[in-house]
Order: structure tokens, then sequence, then C-alpha cells
């Protein structure tokens, strides 16, 4: 123990001095803390005071100890720390708020728990957090070291180095194949191209810089295959096929770039579009051969555009193959028609069956429509059907749907006849296996297709007698067939049973709204427009898509005349329907009827961009022109209106009358010669092309016309007179005989009109005795027939398709000879286009109509009733 020197107690410090100071920096929740701290903190000094002692008495007892202090301590270096070391192994006594120097080792090393810089590391068992012991004290307390200061600014970046240029010039070139891929989404194409061409110019850029850096071997290939194949799509998408191809073939030869075998199939895409079926079918196969099976899908979708190019280019057995193939392995829609279309084209009627059969048992992979069928009794459900019951997905299971009922209507419709020794027949086979398959409710719709079909054939008697079936059927069906057998018997004027079936098909569905249209109809012929104006209006509340309704109620309002409201749907339903040529004729019509020629020539001018065609489109603008004074811009449309339909009488009529106006008389010939083979039978024409002989000075042609006239017309008094004039004026010895032909024959007429006199006198005297005799005061009224041009029509009924139209035009100018009429008469002259009155007929409606189910325009749909 004489080796063993202790500390006097004396000069000890005491080794947990700070422990009780008291901070007032802490205050509230933090004294309770600092008393349990602080009792925890006096338990343990005990406790570390009573293991020292101990293990003093036990070194003083320690031979080995005693040993080595003997034989080390001459030995050692001179202690570094301030204290020795102690039975605890060296260790630094630390607190949680002073601390100690280590005591040194016997190498001098310092001890782990001391850190140079002289504060100690706080022993583990004592160390609390956000507080430390080497904290002089009367400092504040910062646990989060806020008093340090703000952080130092982050480093700039270097963008002079290469490696951040590259990096860069990548960036730069993604963003130019994104905008290229949003400008092609938007149809910008031109833009999108531009965008493609600039990316592989920068691409090009970025491969020289690695390159002249040294660091080839990092090449980004992703990068570059992204940029050649936007530019290649982009070229296709431009219709520069040549460049497209270029560019696919610089990816295809390329090793380096993985399944680039792939994009053989949008080569032969290209192909296939400049019809080099050729090379598509070896592109198509050269594709097929670079996939694995497990790419299933891929080809079986290589597989179908091989049969396709097979269609086109006739080899009908080739594409056979290729598509039961896929019906055998993957069965889908598309391809079960292309097999239909191929097994009629050879005329296999065994297969085609078989094939139907196979394409209406194709799965479509959709779920039931009792799927969205809301619960009563869980309001959670309800809310989730609700949220589902429009979202994407069941549009496309809507869309997927209609799409198969709509190739197995178009299927059963090709096959039907050919099928079977008649079409009824095939009809029927096919609505007896659509009946055993999923698709159920298209066998009404097959039934009302083989009732169209017999109206194709005109049979409407097999018609109507397959749409009554249908009156004991389910309300939609039996709307359908009623409305169609409404339209029918309204084509044939059979009104009642029109309005019959179209009360049938209201009362079956009352938001059917060509029902309502239809029933609209049968009213509008009867007169009653207030009550056809309600149907139509109806019509439109249940689908406002109605043009039929719209373009009808239209028309109802004009016959009220109600101008403005009609105006007003006209130009609604020129918002939907753009081109309809009858559309912006009612518009045109409205305006010259509200006194706006201006506005009505120029919807007339937007008609002829759409029928440049139409004489009587033209004619009406001649017409309009004239009216406003501007006689070349009226000649102009009335010659267009001559060169497309030269059988107008108005129109020959206006053309003579303005060449003789403007002293042409020889060009008015040939139009009054082509209204004398048009109605030869009116005097008119003729004295016309006389006159005009005459007036040009061909004085014997003018004759020998005159005799012409009188060889048809004995009777006729003008013809007369004119040859007693040009007899005598050329001193012809036939002049005594038309001078005594015309004195019988005025003498006739005069006889003639006393007769005529005489019945109505005593006609009236007759009326007269009779009604002093009953004991009226009142006199007959004699009102004379009215002619067209008295009537007091305008020609604002002019119709674009074949109106009545009316003009009314001067004759030749009348001169000082006897035989010339003293004033100017009135032309009246009226045709009737011979493809009859189209544009002032409201429309009839059929039932609604789908690709599958509808009348064709051409044939029964959208006819027009005749106003």
């Amino acid at each position: 123990m004489e080796n063993v020197h202790l500390v006097p107690e004396e000069e000890e410090d005491d080794l947990y001095t700070g422990y009780n100071d008291y901070n007032p920096t802490f205050d509230g929740e933090v004294h309770k803390y600092l008393d349990l701290r602080h009792a925890f903190i006096e338990f343990h000094n005990l406790l570390l005071c009573i293991m020292i002692l101990l293990s003093l008495q036990d070194l003083h007892n320690d031979e080995g100890f005693q040993q080595a202090v003997r034989t080390s301590h001459g030995r050692r270096p001179p202690m570094t720390a301030k204290y020795p070391g102690t039975a605890i192994g060296g260790r630094p006594i630390g607190t949680a708020y002073g601390s100690r120097i280590p005591v040194g080792t016997a190498m001098g090393r310092p001890m782990t728990g001391a850190v140079q810089d002289g504060a100690a590391r706080p022993m583990t068992a004592v160390r609390a957090a956000g507080y430390s012991s080497s904290i002089a004290r009367g400092s504040v307390f910062d646990p989060l070291g806020q008093a340090k200061g703000p952080a130092p600014p982050l480093e700039t970046r270097n963008e002079d180095t290469p490696e951040e240029k590259i990096k860069i010039l990548e960036k730069k070139v993604n963003d130019l194949i994104e905008e290229s891929c949003l400008a092609h989404a938007r149809g910008d194409l031109q833009l999108s191209l531009e965008k493609a061409k600039e990316a592989g110019r920068k691409e090009r850029a970025l491969v020289r810089q690695r390159e002249q850096t040294g660091t080839a071997d990092h090449i980004n290939l992703d990068l570059t295959y992204s940029v050649l194949f936007n530019l290649a799509n982009q070229y296709a998408n431009n219709d520069m096929y040549t460049e497209a191809l270029n560019t696919y073939q610089v990816i295809v030869k390329n090793k380096m770039f993985s399944n680039a075998g792939r994009l053989k199939v949008n080569m032969a895409n290209i192909y296939f579009k400049q019809k080099n079926y050729t090379k598509a079918i070896k592109f198509y196969r050269m594709a097929l051969d670079q996939i694995s099976n497990a790419h299933n899908a891929m080809r079986i979708k290589i597989m179908q555009n091989i049969g396709v190019v097979f269609i086109h280019m006739g080899q009908y057995s080739d594409a056979i193959t290729s598509f039961e193939y896929i019906m055998s392995e993957s069965p889908n829609i598309k391809t079960g028609f292309n097999l239909i279309l191929c097994y009629y084209a050879i005329g296999d009627r065994e297969r085609m069956k078989k094939a139907f059969q196979k394409l209406i048992c194709v799965p479509l992979g959709i779920d039931d429509d009792d799927k969205y069928i809301p619960p009563n009794d869980d309001p959670h459900a309800n809310m989730v059907i609700e949220a589902i019951k429009n979202d994407k997905l069941h549009q496309m299971e809507r869309e997927r749907k209609a799409l198969a009922e709509k190739y197995i209507m178009t299927s059963a419709k090709l096959i039907a006849p050919a099928i079977e020794s008649s079409f009824a027949a095939g009809f029927d086979w096919c609505v007896d296996m659509v009946k055993g398959s999923q698709y159920v409710e298209l066998a009404n719709d097959l039934e009302i297709n083989k009732a169209i079909t017999y109206l194709r054939q005109r049979d409407f008697k097999q018609a109507v007698e397959t749409l009554k079936m249908f009156e004991k059927k389910d309300s939609r069906v039996k709307s359908a067939a009623a409305t169609n057998l409404s339209f029918l018997y309204f084509l044939e004027k059979d009104y009642d049973q029109a309005d019959r079936y179209a009360e049938l098909a209201m009362s079956a569905d009352r938001y059917n709204p060509a029902a309502l249209v239809n029933k609209g109809n049968t009213e509008f012929v009867k007169e009653d427009y207030e009550k056809a104006a309600e149907f139509y209006k109806e019509a439109l509340h249940n689908d406002s898509s109605c043009t039929e309704a719209l373009y009808n109620l239209g028309l109802t309002y004009k016959r009220l005349g109600r101008l403005e409201e009609a105006l007003d749907c006209f130009l609604k339903l020129h918002a939907i329907l753009r081109n309809s040529a009858q559309v912006m004729y009612q518009l045109a019509n409205l305006y010259e009827m509200l006194e706006d020629p201006h506005q009505a020539i120029e919807w007339l001018m937007q008609l002829t961009s759409v029928t440049p065609t139409d004489a009587q489109v033209l004619a009406k603008l001649g017409d309009l022109y004239d009216n406003e004074g501007d006689k070349s811009q009226a000649f102009q449309y009335y010659y267009e209106s001559y060169r497309y339909f030269p059988s107008n009488i108005s129109v020959i009529e206006w053309l003579g009358a303005y060449y003789i106006d403007t002293q042409f008389c020889e060009k008015a010939i040939q139009y009054f010669e082509r209204a004398t083979l048009i109605q030869p039978t009116q005097v008119k024409w003729q004295l016309m092309v006389a006159s005009c002989y005459r007036r040009s000075g061909n004085y014997q042609k003018a004759l020998e016309t005159y005799k012409d006239i009188h060889r048809k017309f004995p009777e006729n008094v003008e013809c007369l007179r004119f040859l007693v004039r040009l007899c005598t004026d050329m001193g012809l010895k036939e002049v005594q005989d038309y001078a005594t032909k015309l004195k019988k024959v005025e003498k006739m007429k005069e006889i003639r009109e006393q007769r005529v006199r005489s019945g109505r006198d005593s006609s009236a005297r007759g009326r007269r005795e009779g009604s002093a005799g009953s004991g009226s005061s009142s006199s007959p009224i004699n009102t004379p027939p009215l002619r067209a041009s008295d009537s007091g029509q305008s020609n604002h009924g002019t119709s674009a398709k074949g109106e009545r139209l009316s003009v009314k035009l001067k004759t030749l100018p009348g001169s000082n000879e006897p035989y010339e009429a003293s004033t100017q008469q009135e032309i009246d002259a009226s045709y009737v286009d011979p493809l009859g009155p189209q544009m002032q007929r409201p429309k009839t409606a059929a039932r609604k109509r789908t690709e599958e189910d509808e009348f064709a325009d051409e044939e029964l749909g959208d006819d027009l009733l005749p106003e």
C-alpha cells in the first residue's frame, strides 16, 4: 500500500458539483423534472461512493495488483491526467453538468471518454436529452442550437464542367421529345415534327461532346432510341413515309437497340398505307418471327393485320387461314366479323353459319348491367354505385358492347339473304341463333331490320305485317315498331293510320322523340299548327339533338307567321348541321320574308358553296339581284341556272326579255325556241320568236314563222294581224286572204263574247229575281278567277328544291304599229320541278335511328311533308 498514493480529501473536488444549482431559466414542468433528476443523482452518487470504498479495500488485499504496481511503477511515463487511475478502470467520472479530465493510462493515451478540446463525454446513464454538462454555468438553454446563427449557404454548382454540360444537354433533348409528343396530341403535326428534328440535332451534338470528352462508353442509348423513334413516328404522322422508313431502318439495323425488331410492325403499317401489300406482308411476318410466344397478344394483333392485308389483296383463302387461327387461339369480335366477310366473299354458306355462331359466342369480358343497380337498403353501396355508374370503365364497357352489337347486326343483315333460299328464312335463322346467345335483346332489332328489308324491296304489305307482330311485345320494341308503322302510313298518305300508330308509340314510350315528331306531323297536315308545335317542343325536351323536331318546329312557326321564332329555330339548327342545304335555304327565305334581302343573298351565297350546281338556288339569287336593280349580277346567276337546268321556263323567259331589253334580239331567239320546245301548246313563245325575227330585220323569217303559227293556231287574232301587216309592207298577194280570215275570226270572237255576256245577264237577272222573292236585299258579287300573277303571291316561297317559282316579266316593248300590243303585258310562267316539293315540308322521323336499325335517307328517312 506504500506505493499507492491517494489524494487528500480536502484537495479533491466534488465530482458532482453543479447538480444542485438552480438555473432561473427553467420553470413550470422543468421544476418537477429537475427535482426527480436531483433525487436520482444523489442516490447514484451514494452508490458510487460505496463502490469506490469497497474497491480500495479489495486492492489492498490483492497480491497481483500489488506486484504489478511494484514492477511497473518506475518505468511508466509521467501522468497526463490530473488524477491517477482508480479501480473503476481509468474511465473519467462524468456528470450531467460538469466534467472531469480522464485519468491517464499506463501508455499515456487519453481515456476513451475524453475529448481533446477538454470537454468530457458525459456518461450515458446520466445524460439528459438536449442537456450537456460541458456548458458553462449561466449560459442560455439552447437545445436546437439556434444561437449558432444561420446555416452556411449551399455551394453553387459549377456548370462549366464537361459532365455538367452533358447533363444539361440531355435534359434539353428529353424536354424536346416531350414537347413533340404534346404537340402531336394537340393535333399540331408540323410543330411536333419540328421539335422531333430539333431533338435529333441536339442528341447528335450530345454524342459528339461525349466523344470529345472521352466518355463515349457512357452514351445514353435509351435517349438515342427515343429520339429516333419519335422522329420516325412524326414523319409517318406527316405522311412523309420515305423519311419515316429510313429512320426506322436506322433503328432496326442497330444491334445495340434491344427489341428493335418490333418496329418492323410500324414499317409494315407504312407499306400498307402506301398500298404496297406485298412488302407489308413481308415485314409483318419478319416482326412475327422476332416476337416470342410469351407475347401472345402482340402476335395475335400482327396475325390480324396480316389477314386484313390479304383481304385487300383479294386472297380470301389466306385471310381465312389467319382469322381461323386467331379465333381458335384468342377469339375477338373484329376477327369474327372479318372471318364472316371472307366466307361471304367466297360464298360458303355453311361456314358463314359456323362463323356467325362463333361470333355470338365471343366473350366480351364485361360485367352485367345488374352490377350497377343500387340496392335500396344500403346507402353506402348506393353511393359507390352512383360514383361508378358513369366512370371511364363503365363507358368503355358500354362502347365495347355497342361495338359487338353493331358487328352482329351487320353480319346478320349481310348473310341473311345468302345462307337460305330467301332473306326471310335467313333472318329467321339468325334470330333463332341470337335468342340462344348473350345478345337476346338483339333478336327484336333483327326482326325490325327484316321489316326494313321488306320496305327496301317495296313489299309494304309484308313490312307492315312484320311490324304489327310487335304490338304485343315489350314497351321498347312496341314503341319502335309503332313508330315505323306510323312513318309508313304517313308516306302512303293514310294520315288516320299514321296518327293511330303514333299514338300507340307514344303510349308505349312517351319519351320517344321520333313518335312525338310523327304525331306532330299528323297534326301539321291537319293544319293544326299550334298543336303540332307542342309535340315538336316535347320531342325537343326529351332529346335536344332531335334535328327533325327542330326543323319542323321552324316550319310550323313559319306557317303561323312567327318569323322571328322560326328564324331562331333554323339558326340553332344551322349550329348543329353546318352544311345542311335545306337549313340554309330556309334562313335565306325567312330573311327575304323579313325584307332583309342582303342577309338573304348572304345565306344563298353560302348555300351555293354547299350545292354549287343547284339551278333553283342560282335562279333565286338572280331574282333577288334583279329586285335590287343589279341586272348584271342577276344575268350572271340566271345564266348559270340555265346552264345547269335549261328547262326552267321562268329563267328562259327572264333571259329572253333581258336580251330584248339590251337590243340583242338575235340572242333572245334561242331562249324562246327552247320555251317552245318545253311548252309547244303555248302560242306566246312562238309569237315571241317571230317578233324577235321581225325586230332584227329578218322579215322573211318572221313571215314564215307567223305562217307556221297560223297553221297551228288558225284562230289566233294576234298572228293574223301580224300576217296582214307584214304582207302589206312586203306587197304580197296573200294580204287579202289574211285580212278576210282576220275579219271572220274577229266576228266569231265578237259573237262569242256577246253570248257570254247575255248568259251572264240572264243569270244575274235570275239571281236578282230569286233574291227579291226571298226578301233579300243583297246584290250578287261576281269574282273573276284569279290568275297566278293576280293572286298577290310573291316569290318568297321559292324553293331550292323545286317549289313553284312565279315570276313577272314584261314582253317585248310596245311600238306604234297597229298589230303590236299597245300596253306592256305581264307574262305569267310557272314551272314545277319534276323532283317534287321538298324544301317546305316538315321532316318525318322514323324510330330512334341507329346504324343497325334506321331508314335510309335516300329511300325512307327524313322525307319531307308537302307544304
